[in-house]
């Protein structure tokens, strides 16, 4: 397990291990996160620790997306590739008449905004 070094901008350090308090909270709070390695780290370490894992994690991406210019790309599990390669279609979204559903339930046309 890394470390998040004493070397750099203090505020910047300060700021991912907020966040990263923040969404170990929050995962708390509904009993759910995304990432399931955090969820195990959990269970074998203190919160604090577990903050500054994904605090870590969180500064290596944003390096890794700023190096290579790259727009963040939310991982893929697994369950999701086994649906994909037994139906390659099961994963596109609105490719029937061209229209979405408003929260509502009222069909809008995809050109909204939002």
């Amino acid at each position: 397990m890394g470390h998040i070094s004493k070397a750099g901008n203090r505020y910047l350090r300060m700021l991912l291990v907020l966040g990263a308090l923040s969404v170990i909270r929050r995962a708390k709070q509904v009993g759910y996160t995304r990432r399931p390695w955090l969820t195990k780290l959990l269970e074998r370490r203190s919160t604090k620790v577990a903050a500054i894992a994904l605090a870590n994690k969180n500064a290596r991406t944003a390096w890794a997306m700023m190096a290579h210019g790259t727009c963040y790309q939310e991982p893929v599990s697994q369950a999701v590739l086994t649906t994909r390669a037994s139906n390659p279609r099961a994963h596109e979204v609105g490719k029937g008449n061209g229209r979405i559903m408003h929260p509502a339930g009222r069909p809008e046309d995809q050109d909204t905004p939002f």
